[in-house]
This record gives C-alpha cells, sequence and structure tokens, in this order.
C-alpha cells in the first residue's frame, strides 16, 4: 500500500514527521529475544533473536523510520541484505512489495532460521545464501540493486569494503542502508561515491539512508 503522510495537526501526522526528522518513535515493546515487522503484508510477524555474540538486530522503531524515509511502497524493487542476521530487515522489504530481496548470512544457524522463516510466510521473493556477503554484493551486476542493507559487525573492519561494493551494485535512483557506532558524513562517503540522503541516531546506533553522488561517480 502507498504511504500517505498524515496531516500535521494529526497526532499521526506528528509521530511521521518525527520519523522523518530522524527522531524514532517510541512503540510498543514486544519480549526480549523478539522483534517483529512492522509494515506489509507480513506486519506483526515475530522474529526470534537468539543469543549469540554480535548479534544486534536493527530495533523496530529504527526500521519504522528507515522505511517512512522510502515511502513504504517498494513494489518491484531488488534488495540485499548484506549481512542479514534475523532477516529483519530484508523481511521488511520483502513485506512492502519488493520483487527480489537476497539474504546473506554467514552463520549456519541464522541461516536456517532465515529459511525456516522464508518458508513459513512463503516469501518466493526472498532467497536466502550463506556465505560472504560482501563477496556476493561485489558480483551483483552494476547498477542492478535499489536498495542494499549495510549492518555489519560494529567491531569489525567490513565498513569500507561494504560501502565499496554498494556503491558499485545500487541504481542511481537507490538507496544504501548503513548502520554504524559512528555517523558518516558526505566528506567521509565522497570516496565510495555515496551522499547522505537522511540520518538519525538512535542510542548509540547512527543509521544512515545513502544516494549516488553522480557529481563524484
Amino acid at each position: 500500500m502507498k504511504y500517505t503522510p498524515a496531516t500535521p495537526t494529526s497526532t499521526t501526522g506528528k509521530l511521521a514527521a518525527r520519523a522523518r526528522s530522524g527522531k524514532v518513535v517510541a512503540r510498543k515493546s514486544v519480549p526480549p529475544g523478539e522483534i517483529r515487522i512492522i509494515g506489509g503484508q507480513y506486519k506483526r510477524t515475530r522474529l526470534p533473536v537468539p543469543d549469540k555474540p554480535g548479534l544486534r538486530p536493527t530495533p523496530d522503531r529504527v526500521r519504522e523510520t528507515v522505511f517512512n524515509w522510502l515511502g513504504q511502497d517498494l513494489t518491484g524493487w531488488r534488495c540485499m541484505d548484506v549481512f542479514a542476521g534475523t532477516g529483519a530487515l530484508g523481511f521488511e522489504a520483502a513485506s512492502r512489495g519488493a520483487a527480489e530481496v537476497l539474504l546473506c548470512e554467514q552463520d549456519a544457524t541464522l541461516v536456517a532460521r532465515l529459511h525456516a522463516l522464508q518458508l513459513k510466510l512463503q516469501a518466493d521473493m526472498v532467497r536466502v545464501e550463506r556465505g560472504d556477503g560482501i563477496a556476493l554484493l561485489r558480483r551483483q551486476s552494476p547498477g542492478s540493486l535499489q536498495l542494499v542493507f549495510l549492518d555489519p559487525p560494529f567491531d569489525s573492519p567490513l565498513f569500507e569494503g561494504a560501502l565499496k561494493a554498494a556503491a558499485q551494485a545500487v541504481s542511481d535512483p537507490g538507496y544504501v542502508y548503513l548502520e554504524a557506532p559512528k555517523p558518516w558524513d558526505d566528506e567521509a562517503l565522497s570516496a565510495y561515491g555515496l551522499k547522505v540522503h537522511r540520518s538519525g541516531k538512535a542510542g548509540a546506533v547512527h543509521f544512515h539512508l545513502l544516494v549516488r553522488n553522480s557529481a563524484s561517480a
């Protein structure tokens, strides 16, 4: 369903305005060890979060903000979640009409959970692969993806390689979602041919929606 912003005089409009500004909006909590899909055809589907070192799924309220930025309707988009983990970001995209969603994850247990969820939801547009997400991203045809999700482990050296590969794979127009322990600005991103479209902060997490910088590309 196409996202239509509410009027700014309503309570919903005020929440939407806060979301567009990058300020996260508090939502009803779910039990520890679970997150949920927050929009689209799979709305309210719960995703278990196993206790694994470094596993840090994107919170509901951050995903709500990001998909408000994207406009909610992803009909026909080709998307890739490079560090899938629980698959929350990729399944949110599938829930909103994406035509193809590639989830990549290295952990065998998490891959099995992603396969199980894909079968449970009968989400034929979702494909799950186990392996090196950046290597798989590099193999995508240039400009073939409309949306790339990058949420690498915060203590890893993978950010630069992931950004470089994403900048080649994403279309123009198209988006790269980046979650990081620090903010990335246009100066830092210029080396990869990207720039900040929207950004926000939730606790210690900085989240960004990036676009191709056609001038530098």
